[in-house]
């Protein structure tokens, strides 16, 4: 009697009468993982899918459907593994987009600033000084904001700090090329 018993307790953990637990810990770090390449905010469906997964081999495990809990592990762990990729790539493909428009910024920035002190020079319209020198104002402390933002990894906020201020760099620039043009044929 007592054969028969352990005969049946070893086929029936072959056949998958024991909890997924290696698995389910497993998925668990992957998770975990994920989150810390950033998951949550450059692959969110991806990491909630996952967890989701994860619930479901938890509740098969609670339901003795080892099987079930099985493949609902493997597939947590996997699309965990998918969303620390994801999260990985889209990181990067951001933080190239924040790098590139800081790149712009600055270069704006530079370009006005010198095209300011040309205008100053040829004795440019008040009005149009004040405005370059407000703009370049604004231009220095949007640069401040983005390079804060890449320094916390929040590229989308540091593209959202300078891109309108490019643009508003790059028009305040042209005036003051205008100005100065002005100002040098005046005093001619």
């Amino acid at each position: 009697m007592l054969s028969l018993a352990v005969i049946a307790a070893v086929s029936g953990a072959a056949c998958g009468d024991d909890p997924p637990t290696q698995e389910m810990q497993q998925a668990q770090s992957a998770i975990d993982a994920a989150r810390a390449a950033g998951a949550d905010r450059y692959s969110q469906d991806e990491l909630v899918a996952s967890q989701d997964a994860l619930k479901h081999a938890r509740d098969a495990v609670t339901q003795r459907d080892y099987r079930l809990a099985l493949n609902h592990a493997l597939d947590a762990r996997a699309r965990a593994q998918n969303a620390e990729k994801q999260a990985s790539d889209r990181k990067a493909a951001a933080r190239a987009d924040a790098e590139r428009a800081l790149t712009d910024a600055t270069t704006a920035l530079a370009d006005a600033r010198g095209k300011l002190k040309a205008a100053e020079t040829a004795h440019a319209a008040a009005r149009t000084l004040t405005a370059g020198r407000g703009t370049i104002a604004d231009g220095e402390k949007a640069l401040q904001e983005a390079r804060t933002a890449v320094e916390n990894e929040d590229f989308q906020a540091a593209v959202d700090a300078v891109g309108g201020v490019t643009t508003h760099l790059r028009a305040v620039t042209r005036d003051l090329v205008s100005a100065a043009a002005a100002g040098n044929r005046r005093r001619h």
